[in-house]
């Protein structure tokens, strides 16, 4: 029998080879487990985003007991006491705790890696899909680059030839083609012919119809189509032998026309022609035609149209220009022509001028002369028809002047400071003797405030008063004629018979209304319109009265016209009388400005001195008819006359006992200016050298200041009568000036 004792059972004496093996496992078991953990961690702290730190940790603490049970039982393959055993199992317990509870999340944590999978290669399809769309869009640059390359190529010129050939080189060259050809339309629009090709490999001109079924489908799309390479317009090339031909495709390039641009609301005035571009990939390739490369070839072809359409709008607009300038070399011919012919009609007005008034001179001055001699009633009558006669000459002398220098735009208004009342008074006295004779009463009213003085074109004014009185004189066998003047007011200005007559009020100037009453003849109302008509009379008064030109009223008009205002005639019929009524703009003075010609009252035939006797005269005439007539219109008014015949002896003869020079300026070689200046330098002082009158068939403004500003005391106008001559003298002596001209 056994003793019992209380010592510890010794263990199962194993191998100890094995026992060996497995403690040197268990202590690389232990290592390893102890390691992860640290490895784990340095990752977590290495990783900047990590979702799953807890789990970690718990995965640690499950390698750190698995390698703490490992290290543990190093101690069990000896001899070991309770508290061995006792960690041993604690360290086991708390092992499978950790890695139940590891388990049971892992059973959570997959399915979110898996949607992390997921979710990796949904990113990783919109990636790709990233990387075709930035491909699509370095296409589209490369696409756009070669549009704005070819667009820069193709419109850098203008010219249409230029255009094409290289649209076709610049395409060939980019999209690498075996061939390009370019079919235009030809003139009947029935057919398309080979206009143009790139390689030229077959010779243009040659013609397909244009209701080709394949034409008809490329010209309904506006996109580039592909067509069979065996179409007519596609056999430009040799044949292939082996290799199958290269795809082709066509587009439509629209020609723009003019008419092709709607403006407003116009009419289209003819369809849409296109031309065919044919493009054709290479025979020894396997190409085919991206989308790109179509979209390329669409571009291509509208910048081809718009650069033909500016092509064709610069050859429209050289074609304008150099007909322009063919109208503009013709207009400019024309004006020259013009100008010449004016200058002709000028020159020849001037010259009948001078010839013309030459011998008016002298039948007005001895017709003059001649009635003032003892004369029976019967010769009496003949000389004032001689008289009156000759003064109708000379009037449509005048008129005729005056409308020619209306007609091109030379005659310009004369303004000046003048006397209004007293203008209206001298035609009440020029008036007067002849409305006598056929015992017409002829009166005046004038508004109290119509300014006395006014500027404006004096000689002008009398003429249009002069005109319209004296034909309310003509057609008047009795009765009376009544003349109102007045300051036109606002509403009394704008007239429906004058639309184009715009009154501007100022206080610088005023507008003067001027009616002339008569209880005459009358006038038919459709005869009115033809009554400021050149050259036309009213049948119902040309069949009463005789006398007058037709150009009084058309020179009135046009000379109210110049002064700003516009002149009608009313009339209620034939027997009933008219009235004529003008309007003209005058100024109102500065009395703080003097005028550059001094201002002298004119002096009516009434007042003039009637004989000189004593007065020492010298005139110079080349004529010598006119020279005796003038000679004996100062002999008869009791002068002492010299005459000669050339500005020298002119010069020779005069000297301080002259007291009045006549010079008739118009004389051929003479230059009046010269000869005035001359004889003043023959003296020291204007005062005591004789008073120098030019006697001249034509005068203006500017003539009359330039005779003036070289000493020339007067201008007088021939024809000249003994009562006129009677008057320049009594003017010219009594203020050294002389004011009246005609």
């Amino acid at each position: 029998m056994m003793e019992s004792c209380d010592c510890i059972d010794p263990p199962w004496p194993g191998d100890e080879l094995l026992m060996k093996y497995q403690y040197i496992s268990d202590f690389f078991i232990a290592l390893a487990y102890f390691s992860i953990p640290l490895e784990l961690i340095y990752f977590v702290k290495k990783s900047a985003v990590f979702p799953y730190r807890w789990v970690l940790v718990q995965f640690g603490a499950f390698i750190v007991l698995c390698g703490a049970t490992h290290l543990i039982n190093l101690w069990t393959f000896g001899m070991h006491s309770r508290n061995v055993e006792v960690v041993m199992t604690t360290a086991k317990v708390l092992t499978a705790v950790v890695s139940c509870v590891t388990a049971l999340m892992l059973v959570h944590i997959i399915p979110d890696l898996l949607s992390v999978k997921t979710r990796e290669l949904f990113l990783k399809n919109k990636a790709a899909e990233l990387d075709r769309e930035m491909g699509l869009i370095r296409t589209q640059e490369e696409t756009g680059r070669h549009v704005r390359m070819l667009t820069h190529e193709i419109r850098s010129t203008l010219d249409r030839h230029t255009i094409l050939k290289t649209t076709l080189i610049e395409l060939g060259r980019t999209l690498s083609l075996e061939e390009c050809a370019l079919w235009m339309p030809t003139r009947t629009g029935l057919e398309l012919q080979l206009s143009y090709t790139l390689r030229q490999q077959n010779p243009v001109g040659f013609t397909i119809p244009i209701q080709h079924p394949v034409i008809n489908q490329v010209f309904s799309s506006n996109r580039a189509v592909k067509i069979s390479p065996n179409c007519p317009v596609a056999r430009l090339r040799p044949l292939a032998g082996k290799y199958m031909p290269g795809e082709v495709v066509a587009v439509r390039v629209p020609l723009l026309h003019l008419s092709n641009f709607q403006i407003n609301d116009w009419p289209e005035l003819s369809t849409k022609r296109y031309a065919l571009m044919v493009l054709m990939l290479p025979s020894d390739s396997a190409r085919q035609w991206h989308v790109h490369e179509l979209e390329l070839v669409e571009v291509v072809a509208d910048q081809v149209a718009v650069a033909l359409s500016h092509a064709a709008i610069l050859e429209e607009s050289m074609r304008a220009r150099d007909l322009l300038m063919e109208q503009n070399v013709a207009l400019d011919l024309a004006r020259r022509e013009a100008e010449t012919a004016v200058r002709a009609r000028n020159d020849f007005l001037a010259v009948m001028n001078h010839e013309m008034r030459t011998p008016m001179h002298a039948i007005i001055a001895l017709s003059s002369l001649l009635q003032e001699t003892e004369l029976t009633p019967e010769q009496r009558l003949m000389v004032e028809a001689i008289l009156k006669s000759s003064s109708l000459l000379a009037t449509l002398i005048n008129d005729v002047l005056d409308l020619s220098r209306l007609e091109d735009g030379s005659l310009q208004l004369e303004n000046g400071t003048f006397n209004l009342h007293a203008l209206f008074r001298e035609v009440l006295y020029l008036i007067k003797p002849i409305a006598s004779v056929k015992k017409l009463f002829v009166s005046s009213s004038l508004a109290p405030d119509l300014p006395e003085f006014a500027v404006g074109d004096e000689k002008r004014l009398m003429q249009i008063m002069l005109n319209v009185v004296g034909n309310a004189v003509k057609f008047s066998n009795e009765g009376n004629i009544s003349i109102f003047a007045f300051i036109a007011k606002s509403e009394s200005l704008r007239d429906s018979r004058a639309p184009d007559f715009f009154p501007v009020h100022s206080d610088n100037h005023f507008y003067l209304r001027v009616q002339v009453k008569d209880s005459g003849a009358g006038i038919d109302p459709q005869d009115i319109s033809k009554l400021f008509t050149k050259f036309a009379q009213c049948q119902s008064l040309a069949a009463r009265n005789s006398g007058g030109s037709g150009l009084g009223l058309a020179i009135c008009k046009r000379f109210v016209n110049l002064m700003g205002g516009h002149i009608w005639i009313e009339s209620e019929g034939l027997g009933k009388g008219s009235t004529a009524v003008f309007i003209v703009k005058l100024g109102i003075p500065e009395y703080s400005n003097e005028s550059k010609l001094p201002f002298f009252p004119k002096v009516s035939a009434n007042h003039c001195q009637t004989n000189f006797p004593g007065l020492k005269v010298l005139v110079m005439d080349d004529n010598g008819v006119s020279r005796s007539v003038t000679k004996g219109l100062l002999v008869h008014l009791g002068c002492d006359v010299t005459t000669v015949s050339s500005a020298d002896d002119c010069l020779r003869v005069v000297s301080q006992e002259h007291n009045v020079v006549f010079l008739d300026v118009c004389m051929p070689g003479v230059d009046g200016y010269e000869v005035a200046i001359r004889i003043h330098e023959k003296f020291t002082t204007c005062r005591q050298g004789p008073l120098l009158v030019a006697l001249m068939g034509n005068t203006d403004r500017v003539t009359k200041e330039n005779y003036l500003r070289v000493g020339i005391n007067g201008v007088v106008l021939k024809p000249v009568s003994v009562d006129k001559m009677r008057c320049v003298l009594s003017e010219v002596l009594e203020h050294r000036f002389l004011f009246e001209t005609c």
